[in-house]
């Protein structure tokens, strides 16, 4: 491989609102670039990235597939584009999350009727948070009250994005038919039968854009000193000039060029693509990884001939077998290499690679830095694992799944399913790090933990079509956490057991302060070595373990806890025991400080007719909601309100009901706060 070769390589996501377009649009995307012959329709259950049986059966994504394409601009060498097609459903965000972790690049797609949506909001935070160059493109441009500048001053004011439209629709709603690229001073024009062609600006045509596209140079001149210069020395800015400006504006962050079309109609999608080529990274383009060695932490380039590091970034289980998707950033991985699996901590061989084209694969023998492949055939595979070379052994930055709100019991319908039961639940918790299976320490019944009830909905549709395994459900349980109340000082935990012979002893006094950002931190402020150093680490860990449950019965978060002191003895100390003596400590701290009940906490978006904002608002306040804003629509309000998780059961039922089917929710994770019950 060589730089020329991955320069040509945009690894990218599309990421939105659920129902925004982006499944439409990944597959406008594969057809104009000749990956599939025809279009299949998201309302049908027939395109190409939604091949799971539930959502061609329910009309949504529910989990990333991935697909690859190749595209040539014109003057420009073929580039190849890996697409990642995202859920838009806050109950799938882990797929959000780990697709953005390994991209170099993504579309953001906005609805040009609805604007920024909740979920928007949510993945363009992600996507920041990962550091994700992004590119903007307003969707359904053709549909009654469609607005470009809606978009954009709501990417202003709800994203404190800086949006650089790059041109601007010809024809509004239903009479769309064209574009005006700024960029390059072209009409582009979509003929009914979706054939797209260029032409300059004519010399009327000129006078009436050129000062758009002067508003653009001067924005994007706001962050960029090369163009800057050039346009205080008056030269001439040309379609070069400005596109090169616009690419380094857009890796660095500091705006978003924005385009708009219809997915559905065909219209803007070869100038998305032109986009994607022109402003969105190459692996090349992106801040070197940075991973930890045994000799401390490195940073790596997408060197080919680099050592290997690649993360396993999802897992699933299709028709041939398991599937270990992998994102290399440096290195090489064959078929045939046995390379190191971190969380495993043994080599695994590689005996089968293949690109992933949504539910088929093709094999390759080889890939390298930058690419995105899948191993198959690994059973025990970890998501999140670091694969390295024996040799070198190195650990990139894990994935997060965001904590499970809601709970629900499950039991086999047939006493002879239950081992199937266990298997099913199994895979499916090994693919999804937000799905989490236990059981009541009371009753013994399995307990399934997920993002909300569609999350757990689908992953019990997915136990019977893909485990033939009938399950009854249970009444759902929200996943509580408990904080402490308010700080203690030198709280003692001890164990002590010498009665002659190998005995245990360890002492140690902790400090516990309630922090604001329900993380934990653990500090060590002993001096003079009265706890050696191996005792402190197993402190920690019997503290990190004893925070599973606190007196109420739930995980305790937000807390610093400092070792002030404690004592060993020469010969009954051990690891074991300063970690169990740590726990009993952090009991004991808990029983002193107290502890406050905290519940996941959600917000609300209701689209409602306006006649029956009172109603909703009434009916959000008996479920201990509270309104934050209610945006005037006209004929219809948009009601933003938070309420707890709890009071939500059944909320889109009820919400049908009251509205006779009119009005309908968003409904995404806020955070967490304090019980108003407790």
């Amino acid at each position: 491989m060589n730089t020329t070769t991955v320069s040509r390589w945009r690894n990218l996501g599309i990421i939105a609102h659920v129902d925004a377009g982006k499944t439409t649009l990944t597959e406008r995307l594969l057809w104009k670039t000749g990956a599939i012959h025809r279009t299949g329709e998201v309302h049908d259950g027939a395109a190409t990235t939604d091949f799971n049986p539930i959502e061609q059966d329910r009309g949504i994504t529910i989990g990333a597939a991935a697909v690859q394409t190749r595209w040539t601009p014109q003057g420009q060498a073929e580039h190849r584009l890996t697409v990642i097609d995202t859920p838009g459903h806050i109950d799938f965000a882990i797929e959000v999350e780990r697709s953005l972790r390994v991209l170099d690049g993504a579309v953001a797609v906005f609805s040009a009727v609805d604007g920024v949506q909740p979920q928007s909001e949510t993945v363009w935070r992600q996507a920041r948070r990962h550091g994700v160059p992004l590119i903007a493109f307003a969707n359904k441009m053709d549909r009654v009250g469609a607005s470009l500048e809606l978009v954009l001053a709501q990417m202003r004011d709800k994203l404190d994005a800086v949006p650089w439209p790059l041109g601007h629709a010809l024809g509004a709603e239903s009479e769309l038919h064209g574009w005006v690229d700024y960029v390059a001073r072209e009409i582009v024009l979509w003929d009914a039968a979706d054939v797209m062609s260029r032409r300059p600006w004519s010399a009327e045509e000129a006078r009436e854009y050129e000062p758009l596209r002067q508003r653009l140079v001067e924005a994007v001149a706001d962050h960029d000193d090369e163009l800057a210069q050039a346009y205080l020395e008056a030269r001439a800015i040309d379609a070069g000039a400005l596109k090169a400006a616009l690419r380094r504006g857009t890796l660095s962050g500091a705006g978003t060029p924005v385009l708009g079309g219809s997915a559905f109609k065909n219209k803007g999608v070869e100038t998305l693509l032109d986009a994607i080529v022109d402003y969105l990274p190459s692996p090349l383009d992106r801040p070197w990884v940075r991973a930890e060695s045994e000799h401390g932490e490195v940073a790596l380039a997408p060197d080919a001939a680099g050592p290997l590091a690649a993360l396993v970034f999802k897992i699933a289980h299709q028709e041939h077998g398991a599937l270990s998707f992998v994102r290399l950033y440096s290195g090489t991985l064959r078929v045939g290499d046995t390379v190191w699996a971190s969380r495993r901590g043994k080599p695994q061989r590689v005996g089968r690679l293949v690109v992933v084209q949504a539910n088929r694969g093709r094999d390759v023998e080889v890939a390298y830095a930058g690419e995105i492949v899948a191993v198959q055939g690994w059973k025990d595979a970890v998501s999140g694992e670091t694969l390295s070379g024996s040799d070198r052994k190195l650990v990139l930055d894990a994935i997060q799944a965001q904590p499970a709100v809601l709970s629900w019991r499950l039991t086999a319908a047939k006493a002879g399913d239950l081992i199937r039961l266990g298997q099913g639940l199994a895979s499916l918790a090994q693919e999804d790090p937000s799905f989490r299976v236990g059981s009541d320490q009371d009753t013994g019944e399995t307990l399934v933990w997920g993002m909300g009830e569609l999350h757990l909905d689908v992953m019990v549709e997915r136990l019977r079509q893909e485990w033939n395994v009938e399950v009854r459900t249970g009444s759902p349980r929200v996943a509580y956490q408990e904080t402490p109340s308010r700080a203690v000082t030198r709280v003692e935990g001890k164990l002590s057991k010498q009665n002659g012979g190998s005995g245990q002893f360890a002492r140690v006094l902790i400090d516990v302060e309630p922090r604001e950002d329900g993380g934990f931190e653990f500090v060590d402020r002993t001096t003079g070595g009265v706890v050696p150093r191996n005792f402190v680490s197993a402190t920690e860990k019997g503290l990190r373990a004893a925070l599973t449950e606190g007196p109420r019965g739930y995980p305790v978060v937000g807390l610093t806890v400092s070792l002030v002191d404690g004592e060993t003895h020469a010969v009954d100390s051990s690891e074991l025991a300063f970690q169990r003596a740590a726990g009993e400590a952090l009991k004991a701290a808990l029983a002193l400080s107290g502890t406050t009940l905290l519940e996941p906490v959600m917000a609300l978006v209701v689209d409602t007719p306006a006649g029956n904002v009172g109603d909703v608002v009434g009916d959000l306040q008996r479920r201990s909601g509270r309104v934050v804003a209610i945006d005037d629509k006209g004929t219809r309000a948009d009601v933003s309100a938070r309420a707890p998780l709890a009071q939500l059961s059944g909320y889109t039922t009820a919400l049908r009901s009251l509205t006779q089917g009119r009005a309908s929710a968003s409904v995404v994770f806020n955070g967490y706060e304090a019980a108003r019950d407790a």
